[in-house]
């Protein structure tokens, strides 16, 4: 029954994501006339071009990907895909019919504004993260690279996908006026994007890893347990400058942690530390209770 319940949310918060996603391009898209990436970024193009809405563009781009992952990947993430694509282009097709001016995003006179493209970027890299989180995607060249990375586990895509972009972007410059503008609302709006989806896949699991030698192994290792509720590994080591034996502490605290973390070693004047940034944590990552 719980299995069930996972499911059928999962295919909730894709169509809803969907909705977002179509919401963002009647509000900040399409009104400061410049095109995002990817393959929705060629048919919001050509929609510019002929008027032919985005929403049966993206049916006829992504039905024949869709067949694509439902024969050779999984039929859950076809079928993720499906849904996902099926309602942003019903939800364009019925809001390109509403009057959406009150909520559109665009300057007095019509031209484009960064804020446009920063938040139909930022939108659409948690649209992008969360969607693949819950093993789905939106649709065309994520569909692709998926194909692609199940036969060619070593194949490096981020030529493809930077070429698909770049393309979208030059042919920015052309279809709207000639102008740079376009171009560089569209490389905004693909950093934010990246950036935006790479922080949600990581589910802000970051974290900070301290490797502190010491040779007050013990007092300075319970300090660490006691007032910050994190393991410590302890490796045994050799400070070969003065060729005696010392204590490797590894720690990987939350972020906020640092500063507390820096105040204890600064009571322990014999002890060494560096700190790496880990970009995510995976297992018993746990805070210690009392």
């Amino acid at each position: 029954m719980e299995n069930r319940f996972q499911t059928i949310k999962g295919y909730l918060i894709v169509a809803l994501l969907a909705l977002l996603m179509a919401f963002s391009y009647e509000c900040f898209i399409f009104p400061n006339a410049f095109a995002p990436a990817g393959i929705n970024g060629l048919a919001t193009i050509i929609q510019y071009l002929s008027g032919i809405n985005i929403g049966c563009l993206s049916l006829l781009i992504n039905i024949p990907l869709i067949l694509l992952a439902w024969k050779k990947l999984n039929a859950d993430f076809a079928r993720k895909n499906l849904l996902f694509v099926v309602v942003f282009s019903c939800a364009t097709l019925w809001m390109g019919q509403l009057d959406l001016g009150t909520l559109a995003y665009h300057t007095e006179n019509g031209t484009s504004s960064i804020l446009g493209p920063v938040a139909a970027g930022v939108i659409s890299g948690a649209v992008y993260g969360l969607t693949i989180r819950q093993n789905g995607s939106t649709g065309g060249t994520d569909i692709l690279a998926a194909w692609v990375r199940k036969k060619h586990p070593e194949a490096n895509l981020v030529w493809l996908i930077f070429g698909l972009n770049a393309s979208v972007a030059v042919l920015s410059f052309f279809v709207y006026g000639g102008q740079f503008e376009p171009v560089i609302l569209c490389l905004i709006y693909c950093y934010l994007t990246s950036r935006i989806s790479d922080d949600i896949l990581k589910g802000g699991k970051t974290a900070l890893k301290f490797e502190v030698v010491t040779g007050s192994a013990q007092q300075l290792s319970q300090r660490l347990l006691q007032e910050l509720h994190h393991g410590v590994t302890v490796l045994p080591a050799r400070g070969m400058y003065s060729d005696t034996p010392r204590t490797l502490l590894i720690c990987v605290v939350n972020r906020h942690q640092i500063a507390r973390f820096q105040e204890i070693l600064r009571e322990f004047p014999d002890a060494f530390a560096y700190v790496s940034t880990v970009s995510e944590t995976l297992g018993n990552f746990k805070r210690i209770t009392n």
